[in-house]
């Protein structure tokens, strides 16, 4: 297959973005590129969306690939994600039905721990409120809260984690952090005090998760950790939704058994329109943009532009993260 002809769908462009963000001439005057726009949830209108593409490129975990719909997919040659890893893609599915898989990087630095703290901050001061209260004709509604002195406890002490607790210990924060793996070593490596779950569920004035996604750790946080929480007490999660029990975390805001919550990951992504976070006051809510920025999205297309340029070339051992690439049945331009 010459690299003018291959048709390549890239999904969930939420901003329309992708297309601007990287130079697709590369692939050649006759190549189709097609960003979408829209997520959809219904598998038979993906696969009548996707069979008469040659590569896909999904966004982060937006859309999942599953061997349900991977089975559905014939004409699928090269299936890409933004990002080292993809926990909504099926990669036994993928090698067995010989479609090779690879990602990106992600972009430089560690743009969620940055997010991170402008959730926290938002939280404290109050800033979504009091700027609505401006633009409105009013002035100084609420009281906020500082965080010299106070308490960040950090559910993840990796990268992301390792930076958001280096922005509190610069804030003159207390930092205590928990992982199922943390040692007491690692903590004090960073000026980190160790701590057990139980502990830094109650001592936490904030609480930050970073961590991945798994079965071990769905619904890691649910209604007896929130209920260890201070009621002055706020929650961050940039991480994961299905991390924290979402309905025990709706009726912790709810009831006001927690101070509030920064989020911007959830258990069905778009949120739907009438979902209760929606209109809790004691939340602030992001489209998770962790990821999402200038930098990031050049990097990830830039890199989905050369892995497929590469992949026509027959030269797998010049792909960026090939997840699944070394297979011999694979399907070939």
């Amino acid at each position: 297959m010459a690299a003018n002809s291959i048709r390549v769908a890239v999904l969930d462009d939420y901003q329309q973005r992708a297309l601007s963000r990287a130079d697709w001439s590369r692939l050649g005057d006759g190549a189709q590129v097609t960003a979408f726009k829209d997520h959809l949830f219904d598998e038979d209108a993906l696969v009548q969306r996707l069979q008469g593409f040659d590569v896909v490129v999904g966004m982060r975990e937006r859309t999942p690939f599953r061997r349900s719909l991977l089975e559905r997919l014939p004409n699928l040659k090269l299936l890409m994600t933004t990002g080292m890893g993809n926990a909504s893609y099926d990669f036994a599915a993928a090698t067995e039905l010989g479609i090779p898989v690879a990602g990106t990087s992600m972009g430089p630095g560690p743009v969620t721990a940055e997010l991170t703290w402008g959730l926290i901050l938002s939280l404290v001061r109050r800033i979504p409120r009091e700027d609505a209260a401006v633009r409105a004709g009013g002035w100084q509604l609420s009281l906020g809260e500082g965080l010299y002195g106070k308490t960040l406890g950090i559910v993840g002490l990796g990268r992301l984690g390792t930076a958001v607790a280096r922005v509190g210990l610069a804030f003159q924060m207390k930092v205590i952090a928990w992982s199922q793996n943390l040692t007491r070593a690692k903590a004090e490596t960073e000026s980190v005090g160790y701590a057990t779950k139980e502990q830094l569920f109650r001592e936490s004035d904030i609480i930050s998760i970073h961590y991945v996604l798994s079965d071990r750790s769905r619904d890691m946080i649910g209604a007896s950790e929130l209920g260890l929480m201070k009621p002055t007490a706020y929650l961050i999660n940039t991480s994961r939704g299905p991390i924290v029990n979402e309905a025990a975390l709706v009726a912790a805001l709810s009831e006001r058994k927690i101070s509030g919550a920064g989020l911007d990951v959830f258990d069905v992504e778009p949120l739907p329109p009438d979902h209760p976070l929606r209109r809790l006051p004691n939340t602030v809510i992001t489209p998770h943009l962790g990821y999402v920025t200038q930098e990031a999205y050049t990097v990830m297309f830039t890199h989905a532009i050369e892995n497929i340029l590469t992949w026509l070339a027959g030269d797998p051992t010049r792909i960026i993260n090939p997840a699944v690439f070394d297979r011999p049945n694979l399907r070939r331009p």
